[in-house]
């Protein structure tokens, strides 16, 4: 999940009653037994998970100690190539530099992609844990650790059980999401026009959260804002600070900007539309002194729908233009679009059907809606651009009782870290043990019996 203003936001504002107490945070590492072909397959499939759960374990803590940056992932590539191709895949390296795919064609039936982020974030540490980051100023603060490891024991289940299932299984490592970047490089690198993989039929996908760990949240429809990162260059006319009436104040212009841009949500946003508009980065002159010749903001614009997004980035730069204009500069600011993710839109049919495995193996009270979050992903563009459906889903990840600690004493945004965070921390188990079977149950749920005739 990305953010490169690092206000984190956190899936949803309701805390159902599955969420309280401690006693709802074991999950079993085995589904309980079931008599219909489709439990019975999922059984089979995930029957060899407690033999994988050190291996994965040990994965999980060499890949926190050796965080890598966007399109610097590297280690981490070499390390999902090299298991795929253990597990029987076709694998293909270097798709926008770091990304890597692993195809497992099983029969005939659907294609189904599961995709993991791999890059961190360049955050120093602060968790304590004895497999902390050994690079400096690096840390898997957002979780894509857990997330390379979880699909890794799914990737490895799915191979071992292909008896059970039949058709085509894609898994796809991105690099760059914290930068919006990844997905969008490797579908212009080619992902599905040169059939690197073949189109999919559906894309799931994870991210690790805090809340308890042992629960997964889910959000119907849109989920997840999209998110427009921007730098505005105000021009003026540089000189002495003694003698302003000589020169064009770029930060006087700029300033004046920063304030009436946040009129467009107060007066320009209905109610019913969701909207933030945060100025993150304000940069001007060196001297006391001196009148600067510019000056740079930065800012971040949050949405859900695609038409209040292009009205609200067009009030933006139109109020850039006119405080331009009211100031008498001679040049007219310039904005540069540093990223972009769009809407992530959870298909309702996708979810519902895939919920309904996650009710089975789980229990419903794992399960819980939540809000659209005010965070951002990149994962919706492989689904668009396969035109196929999407289903995103959070993993808990943080200590039960810590997490049920405080929320009875109201603290949670006080003393629980959320993503980003130089103290996120996910609980190994049952973190791990669940990541790998909501990815596992999500794929099957898609995936078609095999044709024993």
């Amino acid at each position: 999940m990305s953010d490169r203003d690092s206000d984190r936001a956190r899936p949803g504002t309701r805390v159902p009653d599955a969420v309280r107490g401690p006693d709802a945070d074991p999950v079993p590492d085995t589904a309980a037994p079931s008599a219909s072909a489709a439990h019975a397959a999922r059984e089979a499939v995930l029957a060899p998970f407690d033999t994988r759960i050190a291996d994965l374990v040990a994965l999980y803590e060499d890949l926190h100690r050796h965080p890598e940056l966007g399109f610097q992932e590297t280690r981490t590539a070499a390390e999902a190539a090299r298991r795929l191709t253990g597990g029987g895949y076709d694998v293909t390296t270097g798709i926008a530099g770091t990304g890597v795919t692993g195809v497992l064609r099983n029969g005939p039936g659907p294609v189904v992609l599961l995709r993991a982020d791999m890059d961190a974030l360049p955050v120093t540490e602060r968790t304590g844990l004895d497999y902390a980051s050994t690079v400096p100023g690096r840390m898997h603060a957002c979780g894509h650790d857990v997330h390379v490891t979880c699909l890794l024991g799914a990737a490895d289940l799915l191979a071992a059980g292909r008896a059970h299932w039949s058709g085509t299984l894609v898994v796809l490592f991105q690099p760059a999401e914290e930068v919006g970047s990844g997905a969008r490089a490797m579908l212009d690198a080619g992902l599905y026009s040169e059939r690197l993989v073949p189109v999919p039929d559906v894309v799931l996908a994870q991210h690790v959260a805090p809340f308890g760990a042992g629960l997964i949240a889910y959000c119907s429809g849109a989920a997840m804002a999209a998110a427009d990162s921007l730098e505005i260059t105000f021009h003026g006319t540089g000189g002495h600070g003694s003698r302003p009436e000589t020169t064009v104040d770029p930060i006087l212009m700029a300033a004046s900007f920063v304030q009436r841009v946040q009129s467009v949500v107060a007066r320009e946003v209905a109610s019913r539309e969701q909207v933030v508009i945060t100025v993150g980065s304000f940069k001007a002159g060196d001297s006391a002194n001196v009148i600067p010749d510019r000056a740079v903001v930065r800012l971040s614009v949050r949405s859900f729908d695609e038409s209040v997004r292009s009205r609200v980035l067009a009030a933006v730069d139109r109020i850039a233009r006119a405080e331009a204009d009211a100031s008498g500069a001679d040049r007219a600011p310039e904005t540069e679009i540093l990223d972009s993710f769009p809407v992530t839109y959870n298909d309702p049919l996708t979810l519902r059907k895939v919920n309904e495995s996650f009710t089975e193996l789980f229990g419903r009270q794992r399960l819980f809606a939540y809000d659209p979050a005010s965070g951002s992903e990149d994962a919706g563009l492989l689904a668009t651009a396969a035109d196929a459906p999407l289903y995103y889903w959070w993993l808990g990840g943080w200590d039960p009782q810590e997490f049920h600690t405080a929320l009875a004493a109201g603290r949670l945004a006080q003393d629980i870290p959320s993503n980003h965070s130089p103290r996120f921390a996910p609980v190994v188990r049952p973190t791990l043990t669940m990541g790998v079977q909501a990815l596992a149950t999500a794929a099957l749920n898609r995936l078609e019996a095999p044709d024993i005739a």
